[in-house]
C-alpha cells in the first residue's frame, strides 16, 4: 500500500461526519474485493481446519486469517464498530485465530480492541501487530500504545513495517521476547517492494515470521523469498491474496473452470484463495472484509482438500490471460 495514504490515514482518522460515505465505500469494497464472490467450499464446510506449524515452535495457525487494512479503519462510528466485532465474532467462531493490524492503518487497532472486549477477549486469538514510525527511539512507545489499543497484555506478533528503521526496531522486538513480553518477532513487506532487503534480513537475524505480497499474479517470491523461508524456518503470512480486489474484478466475468470442483470451490475467490494457502511454505494468508458472511467463507477456504501444484499452476494460467 503507498505510504502517503497510509500516512493520511495514521494523522487524520476518520471523521464522523464522513460516516455514512466511509459505510458505503466500505460496503463496496468488501463486496466487490475479498468476498463478493468468496463462496464457501460448502461439500467440505465440516471437515477439520487446515493449520500449518510456526517452524520456530511447532505452534499450529489456521492458514485463513483476518486482516484489518481499511476495512476497520471505521473511526468512533458505534455501528460500524459492531459490524466489525460481528465480523470478528465469526471469524472466531469459524475457527480462526490471527488478527493483524498496524500503527499505519488509522483507527483499526482501537476497532479490534473494542471487538475483543465485546467478544470477551477470545482465548484463541493470535494477536499480529507492527512497529511502523522513522525514530528508533519511539518504537518502545508505540508498540505501548500499540498494545493499549488492543487491549492485550502482549502481543503474539510485532512485525518492523515495511522495514522501515528496521536496524533500530529489530534489536526492540528480539529484546521483547528475550524478556518475555512478545513471543514472535517478523518484518514485512507488500505490493513486492524491497524483495532484495527482505531476503537480506531473512539471512542476517533469526526471524518467526516474514509477511509478503503473494497471489496468482503476484508471484516473485516463489523465486527466492519463500525457499529461503523454508530453508530459515520463517514462517510466512500473505497480504493481498485477492490483490485489494483487483483479482476478484478480474474474474468476474470469466467462467470457473471445472476443477473447481474437485476441492470443492464454488467461485473464483475460493479459488484464489486456496491457490494462495495450498503453496506449502505459507502458514497464513489475511484477507479482509467487512461482512459476516464473508469472514465465514473465508475461513471455509481453510477446510477440505487444496489445490496441488499441477492445479496450482492451472489456476495461475487461466488468472494471467485474464
Amino acid at each position: 500500500m503507498p505510504r502517503k495514504s497510509a500516512r493520511r490515514l495514521q494523522s487524520n482518522g476518520p471523521r464522523r461526519s464522513d460516516a455514512k460515505g466511509r459505510r458505503a465505500f466500505l460496503g463496496s469494497l468488501a463486496g466487490s474485493a475479498a468476498a463478493l464472490l468468496l463462496a464457501p467450499c460448502n461439500a467440505h464446510a465440516q471437515q477439520r481446519l487446515i493449520t500449518r506449524a510456526v517452524a520456530s515452535t511447532g505452534e499450529a495457525l489456521p492458514v485463513v486469517g483476518l486482516g484489518s487494512w481499511i476495512t476497520f479503519n471505521v473511526g468512533d462510528d458505534r455501528v460500524a464498530r459492531d459490524e466489525c466485532a460481528d465480523v470478528m465474532r465469526a471469524f472466531f467462531d469459524s475457527g480462526g485465530r490471527m488478527i493483524d493490524s498496524s500503527p499505519m492503518y488509522g483507527s483499526s487497532q482501537q476497532v479490534i480492541g473494542y471487538g475483543l472486549r465485546k467478544l470477551g477477549m477470545p482465548p484463541t486469538l493470535f494477536s499480529a501487530d507492527k512497529v511502523w514510525i522513522a525514530s528508533g527511539a519511539k518504537g518502545a512507545a508505540q508498540v505501548e500504545e500499540s498494545r493499549t489499543r488492543w487491549t492485550v497484555p502482549k502481543f503474539d506478533l510485532l512485525q518492523v513495517h515495511n522495514l522501515l528503521s528496521w536496524q533500530d526496531h529489530l534489536p526492540l522486538l528480539f529484546a521483547m521476547k528475550a524478556a518475555g513480553r512478545l513471543r514472535y518477532v517478523g518484518i514485512t513487506t507488500s505490493e513486492g517492494r524491497r524483495h532484495a532487503d527482505i531476503e537480506a534480513v531473512m539471512r542476517a537475524h533469526p526471524l518467526d515470521f516474514v509477511q509478503i505480497t503473494y497471489n496468482a499474479v503476484d508471484r516473485d517470491v516463489e523465486a527466492r523469498i519463500l525457499p529461503l523461508a523454508r530453508e530459515r524456518g520463517i514462517a510466512v503470512i500473505v497480504n493481498r491474496p485477492f490483490r485489494q480486489g483487483a483479482l476478484i474484478h478480474a474474474t468476474r466475468a470469466a467462467k470457473l473452470p471445472s476443477f473447481a470442483a474437485d476441492i470443492g470451490c464454488a467461485s473464483w475467490a475460493a479459488l484464489l484463495l486456496k491457490f494462495v494457502v495450498a503453496h506449502p511454505v505459507v502458514t497464513c494468508a489475511i484477507p479482509a472484509t467487512t461482512r459476516v458472511a464473508h469472514a465465514r467463507e473465508n475461513m471455509a477456504v481453510a477446510r477440505g482438500p487444496l489445490p496441488d501444484e499441477a492445479m496450482r499452476q492451472r489456476i495461475a494460467a487461466l488468472v494471467s490471460k485474464l
